[in-house]
């Protein structure tokens, strides 16, 4: 117990601190200070930061405050030395009344983190208040006939303060008649009263005139007093009297008005008049007795006609007189004690302070998020409360001390699944029937960055034509965040890296907030055909997080390239595939071949092979394989054909609209023997190119006549072969269709390269590059296909 008054020495202070640190250790858990009633304002009271354990300089940015239930501007914290000091003034009869034990609680709470401390301020009585009489003069009639030992009750002096400040003394001023009857508990037996030591003589002294003085324990004293007049009758020699001077009665509260209270009676020796009793209250009675009672007058029935009210008060003392009718009436006295019987009237109440809202997600178990108090001003058992909180909810409550409750987290919390919850705190009274009251308190959850944005699949496949305008849009990426405001606040970017030497950067870009993919230039398939890369997406939380999707842009193939003329193999004029024909040859001879790509793919690569009409309308001797580009006989030449032939060759893809090329095919029809000779001269020229190396002589040239004899004899025997190994079904035939390869028939062919690639096998070869030749008129067989090149 820490105690604090005026006048305290160092010594004493330094006693104090060592008391209240005890205290604290022993686990009461709550401090206790004292302060005298009436105390001047700044009465220093206790240093409640140091007695608390906290620093000075936190009180302000923790948000130090004092919050007192009822008057909570009677004490104040300095808060630039934590001193407790009255603050204004402090009456304990007012704060509470009559009561042995006053004090002013105090809920201490600071912030960041959130506590709470209990502080006890004890009001101490100091004797400010003097014993105060009903009224300031009492009127007695007495008769002379009364014999000595006649007692006569008085209504004593009532004292607001407590302890000795209210242990009254009574004396009287001198005389010879009467003397004080001061009973030991003037509570319970009988009241104060005058007792008669000497008959009275009314001829003698028919008025008395005397002074009644209360003094209180206290230091310094204090008085009151009343004034006694005491009037001797004559005549009427016995008073009504009652069978007992104090009567006990219960009575429960909130009775109807009308509930009889107790029937008195009273009882008179004498006959007729002097017998005949009336019943009132006594003159000097207070105010609220008379607002709650009644008495009949008749009857000495008691009855309530006002409301009851344990909280309000107690108990009533009423002081009850009977008076008979003599022409000089006599009165008895009583006095009826009423106890009020407590009901559970009250239900409680709750009082929800200090509010730590919104709590964050990732609060602790045991976080502090409301204080609650709660009371009742029944008493017993029915002003004991209990406090319950809606159920399967994530927290708490946690008893600090007597009726005062910490709402607690009980459990983690995960906003995406409960973003608020509705706690409903009840508090029941141990009455019967109990009596309850009910507290809303909405807890909202604060958001944390826990959960990072999630695209809706790990990978998309986009399809995007090539020759795209530059900056055209061709996907738009999403990704969903479950947390709230800036931590679902989600950005996209490309994560970069290299494709070749090239970074994707400048291929593609990420609109930041809408997700949207941008091309930023023209995409060539012939280039790219696949475009693989991701996009990041980012929130805005701190730290952010994130997470990233592969995009996968297959670049389709346009028919933007024509088709290719290959050089020709043999010898060519200005680009022109220059042929000797012999005009010995049949129909179906090949003659030569136009070989074209295309660096397309698909069908945009597959080329066809046309022979434009000749100038005139003539009609040719020669024909051009549709998809194989040969140029053959259609019949056998002869001696009307034109010497020189010349041929357009068209090549044409198939895609749309289709592209197209134009091939020049320069045919000479010559005599077996000048084909020949040509192609002696050509042997020759080999020869003698490789006769340069050595010296000329003439060995060497008949070794060389010789081989070239042998050459045209087998060119001779060859071509005889060929004109007579006609095929069954003829060269115009259907065949059977066959799996061949693009660059077999110059279809399908995206490149050189690929084609080398394909068809020589160096890899898998791609479903798009094989095709089954058709069945067509001019379609070489399956032998020339296959030996072809």
């Amino acid at each position: 117990m820490v105690y604090a008054g005026r006048g305290d020495s160092g010594a004493q202070h330094l006693l104090l601190r060592l008391l209240l640190l005890a205290a604290w250790e022993a686990g009461s858990g709550q401090i206790h200070y004292s302060v005298p009633e009436e105390a001047k304002h700044g009465t220093f009271v206790g240093r409640i930061a140091q007695d608390l354990g906290l620093e000075l300089a936190e009180l302000v940015p923790r948000l130090f405050r004092v919050a007192s239930k009822g008057r909570a501007d009677l004490l104040e914290v300095n808060l630039q030395n934590g001193i407790l000091f009255v603050n204004a003034r402090i009456d304990r009869e007012e704060l509470c009344g009559r009561s042995a034990e006053c004090s002013i609680h105090l809920e201490v709470i600071v912030d960041r983190p959130l506590q709470v401390f209990h502080v006890e301020v004890e009001v101490k009585d100091i004797n400010d208040n003097p014993p105060v009489f009903p009224s300031t003069q009492k009127n007695l009639f007495i008769a002379e006939s009364r014999p000595p030992d006649s007692r006569f009750p008085l209504e004593g002096a009532s004292d607001a303060d407590i302890g000795p400040n209210a242990m009254l003394t009574y004396r009287m001023s001198p005389n010879e008649y009467f003397s004080l009857d001061v009973p030991i508990n003037e509570e319970k037996v009988k009241p104060l009263g005058l007792v008669l030591r000497k008959p009275l003589d009314r001829e003698e002294a028919p008025e008395l005139f005397l002074v009644l003085m209360a003094t209180d324990g206290g230091k310094p004293e204090l008085t009151g007093t009343v004034q006694l007049l005491i009037t001797v009758l004559d005549a009427n020699d016995n008073a009504p009297t009652f069978d007992r001077t104090l009567y006990t009665v219960k009575l429960a509260e909130n009775v109807s008005n009308g509930t009889l209270v107790i029937k008195l009676n009273a009882s008179d020796l004498d006959e007729g008049l002097n017998g005949d009793i009336i019943y009132s209250f006594s003159n000097d009675a207070y105010p609220e007795i008379k607002s709650k009672f009644h008495i009949d007058p008749t009857t000495g029935e008691i009855l309530v006609i006002g409301h009851i009210d344990f909280e309000e008060n107690k108990a009533y003392k009423i002081r009850v007189e009977a008076f008979d009718k003599g022409f000089l009436p006599l009165a008895g006295h009583c006095t009826v004690l009423v106890n009020v019987v407590d009901a559970n009237d009250n239900a409680p109440e709750l009082t929800v302070t200090s509010l730590s809202l919104p709590i964050s997600e990732d609060a602790q178990p045991s976080s502090v998020v409301a204080l609650i108090s709660v009371s009742d001003r029944d008493s017993g058992t029915n002003g004991q409360v209990t406090c319950s909180l809606t159920p399967h909810v994530p927290f708490k409550l946690v008893s600090t001390f007597k009726n005062y409750y910490s709402l607690v987290l009980d459990s983690a919390l995960d906003r995406e699944s409960v973003s608020a919850y509705a706690l409903v705190v009840t508090a029941r009274d141990g009455g019967s029937p109990p009596l309850s009251a009910s507290a809303s308190v909405s807890v909202e959850v604060a958001d944390v960055n826990d959960n990072a944005p999630a695209f809706a699949q790990p990978e998309y496949t986009v399809f995007v034509k090539e020759n795209n305008a530059p900056g055209c849009h061709i996907f738009t990426v999403s990704a969903r965040d479950a947390d709230a405001q800036e931590n679902a606040l989600v950005s996209y970017s490309l994560v970069e890296r290299r494709l070749g030497e090239r970074a994707v950067s400048s291929y593609v870009s990420v609109h930041a907030e809408s997700g949207k993919v941008y091309a930023l230039q023209p995409l060539d398939h012939e280039e790219l055909e696949l475009l693989q890369f991701q996009v990041s997406a980012r929130d805005a939380g701190f730290p952010p997080l994130g997470s990233n999707v592969t995009l996968q842009v297959f670049v389709l193939d346009e028919n933007d390239n024509a088709p290719a003329l290959l050089p020709p193999r043999a010898g060519g004029v200005g680009g022109a595939l220059s042929e000797l024909v012999p005009r010995s040859v049949g129909a179906g001879h090949v003659v030569a071949k136009v070989r074209a790509v295309d660096a397309d793919s698909g069908y945009n690569a597959w080329l066809s092979y046309e022979l434009q009409p000749a100038a005139g309308g003539a009609r040719s001797p020669f024909r051009v394989g549709l998809y194989t580009g040969e140029v053959s006989t259609t019949r056998a030449l002869d001696e009307a054909d034109a010497p020189r032939q010349r041929l357009l060759v068209l090549v044409k893809d198939h895609g749309e609209p289709a592209l197209t090329a134009t091939a020049t095919v320069l045919l000479s029809l010559v005599e077996s023997g000048q084909a020949l000779k040509a192609s002696s001269r050509a042997s020759a020229g080999v020869a003698g190119a490789e006769a340069a190396l050595v010296d000329v002589n003439v060995y060497l040239i008949v070794a060389i006549c010789a081989v070239s004899s042998l050459l045209v004899l087998t060119l001779l025997l060859y071509t005889a072969l060929r004109c007579s190994a006609v095929p069954t079904e003829g060269a115009c035939g259907p065949g059977k269709p066959t799996l061949v390869c693009s660059s077999a028939v110059g279809s399908w062919s995206y490149s050189q390269q690929r084609r080398q690639r394909v068809c020589s096998g160096e890899g898998p070869p791609k479903t798009d590059l094989m095709a089954f030749s058709p069945s067509q008129p001019q379609g070489p067989s399956s032998a020339e296909l296959l030996q072809f090149w």
